[in-house]
């Protein structure tokens, strides 16, 4: 049982303090103003769940680096795996020289990856690399043109994969033409059923979609691949409904298209399952994971049947930094610690205390329109009123500020950025996951007495 601690969060000065102010300012003149930022924290260290900000400020994380930090920030056994392979060498490029950290996570991804049937995998930098890589091996296998994917999709900031993401006005606006042949059908969000339908009606509504999209927007024998994310993450943690994949897997196998899930973010161990498609019983053809597979270091995989894996030709994948060795020794020590037993028990104990809480504030609060997730995925929706359901993006934005300026990091999320997305590392104490919880929830508080809503 953990004993009672002294807070986590210790406040010095305001957030920024003025030595992050004047990093702030210098942000501001080397870096694009495109490369936004949501909280006003300038790093210093961090462990754990706990950032310490230039100021001497101690923070709690509940961004986790939009879910990269799950084994927390800064474990033992990752930061000495780095420092050993740092004292060998560096990289060599897996195009000239064969080195064996890649081929250790490759075998260890390979094993745990979902699916009865051989694999391999292909290391890449980013999840981003992963998904368009993911998608050029698909259209290579089958020699087709077409990509399905869903509304709400975030999928990455390249060409391709921002042309596979859904949201428009934040990521795609201004950025020109993007690829063609794809074609974006609906996924089910269950907060947001239709009026007057039924929740079941709903589903089966949009299941039929499918198989009237491939009548009326594409052929399935143009099909390579459907992508999807068994939970969305940046459209607004929306769990996919287990029979809505179990029918991408039914058509998949029907047509010969080729299934992919991107876990980028709803992977490794987030939700209470190694990976989330492992709630719908579902097993995809290929897999991409990253952020939390590194616990930090640039690293992502795409993990796929070995046949699709194997077709295209020596030379057509690839990259100068794919399978970095230093970042690989890190992925090896993160993936051991996130599959451990000991860990998953920790998941488990994190989502629970964070569904408990999040639920008691949709029954006090009336502009939570929502709370929802897997495991220790869970979001807050916002909106002006619940039986319209309107999103309200300013006061979710005007709670994280105060909730970020009470000691707390958060970002949002939702196709509507009226959500606030809750990724703490998973190694958060029971006392560092309820302070931090009890400054949100006063944040949501204060903006429900600004507008004279509480008694």
């Amino acid at each position: 049982m953990e004993t009672k601690t002294k807070p986590s969060i210790q406040l010095l000065t305001a957030i920024p303090g003025p030595k992050s102010q004047e990093v702030l300012a210098r942000r501001v003149a080397a870096l694009p103003a495109g490369a936004a930022r949501s909280t006003d924290v300038v790093v210093d260290s961090a462990r754990g769940a706990v950032i310490k900000d230039v100021d001497g400020n101690t923070l709690l994380d509940f961004a986790g680096g939009i879910g990269m930090i799950n084994v927390g920030h800064s474990p033992s056994n990752v930061v000495n795996a780095v420092k050993r392979q740092l004292d060998k060498f560096i990289h060599t490029c897996q195009i000239v020289t064969t080195m064996e950290a890649p081929i250790q996570l490759a075998e260890l991804l390979n094993r745990i990856a979902p699916g009865d049937f051989a694999k391999k995998t292909l290391l890449c930098n980013s999840g981003s690399e992963a998904v368009e890589n993911a998608i050029n091996i698909a259209k290579y296998y089958t020699q087709r043109p077409a990509v399905i994917v869903f509304e709400g999709a975030y999928h990455g900031r390249t060409h391709l994969t921002l042309s596979l993401t859904s949201k428009y006005n934040l990521f795609k606006k201004g950025f020109g033409s993007m690829v063609s042949d794809i074609y974006r059908l609906p996924a089910p969000n269950m907060y947001r059923v239709p009026a007057g339908m039924s929740a079941q009606k709903y589903l089966d509504y949009c299941i039929a979609r499918i198989d009237e999209a491939l009548i009326s927007q594409v052929d399935p024998t143009a099909v390579a691949a459907i992508l999807i994310e068994p939970v969305l993450g940046e459209g607004g943690f929306i769990p996919v409904p287990a029979p809505f994949l179990q029918k991408l897997r039914e058509v998949a196998d029907q047509h010969g298209i080729v299934l992919i899930f991107d876990e980028i973010q709803c992977g490794m161990g987030r939700t209470g399952k190694l990976w989330a498609c492992e709630h719908a019983g579902v097993a995809p053809d290929m897999i991409t994971t990253a952020k939390s597979m590194g616990a930090g270091m640039p690293i992502a995989a795409l993990i796929g049947k070995a046949e699709i894996m194997d077709s295209p030709h020596p030379g057509g994948i690839g990259g100068t930094y794919g399978g970095s060795p230093v970042a690989c020794v890190a992925a090896i020590e993160a993936v051991k610690t996130i599959i451990s037993s000991g860990f998953q028990q920790k998941t488990e104990r994190v989502g629970e205390q964070m569904r408990r809480t999040l639920e008691s504030w949709k029954k006090k609060y009336p502009l939570v329109g929502d709370v929802r997730g897997l495991g220790a995925m869970r979001l807050v929706e916002f909106v002006k009123d619940r039986q319209s359901k309107t999103p309200d993006p300013e006061l979710t934005l005007e709670i994280i500020k105060d909730a970020t300026a009470h000691g707390i990091l958060l970002i949002r999320a939702g196709l509507y950025s009226n959500c606030i997305r809750l990724l703490p590392p998973l190694v958060i104490t029971r006392n560092q996951l309820a302070e931090g919880l009890l400054v949100l929830e006063d944040a949501i508080r204060r903006a429900h007495e600004k507008r004279g809503l509480l008694g």
